[in-house]
């Protein structure tokens, strides 16, 4: 068994929402969750087969966010895992949306940080052990920060 790490290119101003899913009409539910949910996102979404002919099948309304989604996956060699690449859209806005997804098992992470993945390799294949997402806390907020925070989150609309 061998255990690696790699990194996940996140183009500027996207987000990112990695997550395990198992069967072949998840691409296209979450091509629906998407452009259902928020009209004006551009996105791209990659889906790695796990049987079958094992292909990286392929979403979106933005080529070079497909691209960069099929790249990620080509990198990690896992199967049953999806990348989606939002621009001019959040994953709070699609999240929940994605994880009512029935073929969809679990979120590894969504998120904007620098983004690394564990990957284990067998026999068998590889697969996504976890993420490391950012960095580690250097810590803890002052009331300074919680101000800065409260005020951070009213200007961009999520609270009163």
């Amino acid at each position: 068994m061998e255990i690696k790490t790699v990194k996940i290119n996140i183009p500027e101003g996207c987000n990112i929402i990695l997550g395990q899913t198992h069967f072949i009409k998840t691409i296209e539910d979450l091509y629906e969750i998407i452009a259902t949910t928020v009209p004006g996102a551009k996105f791209g979404i990659a889906f790695t087969e796990a049987s079958g002919p094992c292909l990286i099948r392929t979403e979106g309304n933005d080529g070079e966010l497909i691209d960069v989604c099929v790249d990620n996956l080509k990198e990690a060699g896992a199967g049953h895992v999806f990348c989606i690449l939002l621009k001019n859209a959040f994953p709070i806005n699609v999240l929940n949306q994605i994880k009512n997804c029935p073929e969809v098992c679990r979120i590894f992470c969504a998120t904007a940080n620098p983004l690394e993945v564990v990957i284990c390799k067998t026999e068998l294949g590889s697969g996504i052990i976890g993420v490391i997402d950012g960095f580690s806390p250097k810590g803890v907020e002052t009331p300074g920060d919680k101000a800065h925070r409260k005020e951070f989150l009213r200007k961009i609309g999520y609270k009163l």
